[in-house]
């Protein structure tokens, strides 16, 4: 099935091979992708604070790691390092982007439209993955050829 959105309508056709949908923000972006951003934002520690401060402003994992009220935006204490490697990751899978200056990429982060999209599922917190999705995403994080 195949949603599409012009100027605030959406017209849908049957396209059972391909499952894709376009989203509000007007890309493609395979119903797969939405599932597994969605699943890897319900496994990484970040509270649902953390993705709404990246709308409005860009942070670097530097930033993150140093704030002292790093309860309110994750489920467990931010360090340097692993911060920066879930920040990659989420890059990867599409929630968020680098941000750009006038002297090409920085080390901050900012939501992409994707990202957006997927916050609306959520109106006060992201529910935590269960364990059998928290080994899914072990797996397809860690070891993606198996």
């Amino acid at each position: 099935m195949l949603v599409t959105t012009t100027l605030g309508m959406k017209r849908v056709e049957n396209e059972s091979r391909s499952g894709k949908i376009v989203t509000s923000s007007t890309t493609l972006v395979s119903a797969r992708a939405l599932k597994r951003a969605r699943q890897v934002m319900r496994c990484l520690p970040f509270r649902l604070a953390f993705y709404k401060h990246l709308e409005h402003e860009a942070l670097s994992s530097t930033q993150l790691s140093s704030q002292k009220n790093w309860m309110a935006i994750s489920r467990k204490p931010l360090s340097r390092s692993s911060t920066e490697d879930d920040l990659i990751w989420l890059i990867q899978v599409g929630v968020l982007r680098r941000e750009v200056d006038g002297q090409g990429l920085t080390e901050r982060v900012r939501l992409t439209p994707m990202g957006r999209d997927l916050l609306d599922d959520w109106d006060d917190e992201i529910p935590t993955a269960d364990a059998v999705q928290v080994m899914h995403h072990w797996l397809r994080r860690h070891r993606p050829r198996l």
